[in-house]
């Protein structure tokens, strides 16, 4: 079994960056939903209820990220490593309240003409901690602004299984993992506890549940039926959908696109 593909996804629910190698660290990849956008009252937002987020394409450069339109590359912005304003601000994803930092005003300005609302770009300094579900951590694990863990694991194998039964196939990003696996068979990654991807060991703590994120294409942010109708007749567990599995690091380091994994348990 190899490590095929590495993502990261640096703006929470904006386009994400392919990697051939990335740093593991305890609240996910390096730059890894670090970052945020949240309306006035620091509620999150993502393509769930404004898919046109994934026309925003994101790249990481030395000491900055640039944010662009994808229909209009030209219109970018630069967002430093460094918040420029700084200012601690409550901000809420999910069932958790955290403090964050503002960015930039002349970023919000930006993203708020993007998406067509008054917003403001946030990052989580690294004095914040947010709790990974006690109920399946395994050391009391830190995450980022990704929606449960740190890390998301999928077979191609699985892609692969569902596109045979698909009119029309669909590319992995749908599901925005940060690892792909090939050379297993579909759903085995179901059956795993703990893996080791190169020298890193990591462990498998729960099926990932699917929302209608993944009904949004990536490539023109129009949302359809698919995936979900179809993964719905097969992978239906308890009302969830489960697709993926969620992933804590027990080791921290280095790991490679065609790195090794072995299975530990």
């Amino acid at each position: 079994m190899v490590l095929s593909e590495i993502w990261i996804y640096p703006v929470k629910s904006l386009a994400g960056i392919r990697l051939t190698e990335a740093q593991v660290q305890e609240k996910g990849l390096q730059y890894d939903r670090r970052w945020m956008i949240v309306d006035q009252f620091g509620r999150f937002l993502t393509q769930r209820e404004f898919p046109h987020m994934a026309m925003l394409e994101v790249a990481v450069r030395e000491n900055s990220l640039l944010i662009s339109n994808k229909l209009k590359p030209e219109e970018n912005i630069s967002v430093p490593f460094q918040p420029v304003t700084a200012e601690v601000m409550a901000v809420t994803v999910w069932d958790d309240e955290v403090e964050a930092l503002t960015v930039s005003d002349e970023v919000d300005t930006w993203l708020s003409e993007q998406l067509e609302m008054v917003v403001k770009l946030v990052i989580m300094p690294e004095t914040t901690e947010r709790k990974a579900d006690p109920r399946y951590a395994k050391n009391n694990e830190n995450v980022s602004f990704a929606d449960g863990f740190p890390f998301l694991l999928i077979s191609q194998a699985s892609l692969d299984d569902l596109n045979a039964r698909l009119e029309e196939p669909i590319v992995m990003k749908r599901f925005r993992p940060n690892f792909v696996v090939t050379g297993t068979k579909p759903f085995a990654e179901d059956t795993w506890k703990s893996i080791q991807i190169g020298a890193l060991s990591f462990d498998i703590v729960k099926p990932c549940a699917r929302c209608v994120l993944t009904t949004i294409d990536p490539e023109t942010a129009e949302r359809g039926k698919e995936p979900l109708k179809t993964l719905a007749t097969y992978r239906r567990v308890n009302n969830k959908i489960l697709f993926g599995q969620n992933v804590v690091a027990k080791q921290h380091g280095l790991v490679r696109q065609g790195d090794e994994i072995l299975l530990t348990e």
